[in-house]
């Protein structure tokens, strides 16, 4: 009889769980990627501004303060979204690290009853070829005595026949 672990239907269930949790982790985690791009091309900004304030007219410089004030609010903000964005992605990678602590535990257990599996059917079959081995010796063990048997006899017969004579 093949190996059925009993709680098949309950480990496939933590591992769609976990895998599922995996793609929120990754969307996650492309959040934080894209968080990060916002902040580099901020930066660019502000720098290509401070660059084009300095060859700026006299009269644009107030244009040119506002701006860079805008622009490094707007980095305040791109890393506060940032950070909040950090916090989201492990939150749930430790909701992944304990789906898969599940879904490991059951792996060892299910691996664990198959080694006894395994182990007690081998018992099964050793036992089945001792009695296997039982059964042949005593065959040939009578065979063995019957054919002593017929010699014996025919030894008698001999000796009665040459008693006979």
């Amino acid at each position: 009889m093949p190996f059925v672990y009993r709680l098949q239907k309950i480990l496939n269930f933590r591992i769609r769980k976990r895998d599922e949790q995996m793609l929120v982790v990754q969307k996650a985690q492309q959040a934080v990627y894209e968080a990060e791009e916002r902040i580099r091309q901020n930066e660019a900004e502000i720098q290509q501004t401070i660059v084009a304030k300095k060859t700026a007219d006299i009269r644009l410089m107030e244009y040119y303060d506002n701006y860079l004030h805008h622009l490094w609010d707007k980095a305040d903000a791109l890393k506060a979204e940032k950070q909040r964005l950090e916090d989201i992605l492990n939150e749930e990678k430790q909701k992944l690290v304990k789906l898969e602590q599940d879904v490991k535990v059951l792996e060892k257990h299910k691996e664990k009853l198959h080694e006894n599996y395994i182990e007690e059917e081998k018992k099964k079959e050793l036992k089945q070829f001792s009695e296997i081995g039982v059964q042949r010796f005593f065959i040939q063990h009578r065979e063995k005595d019957e054919d002593e048997e017929e010699q014996i006899r025919k030894i008698v017969e001999e000796s009665e026949l040459e008693g006979m004579e």
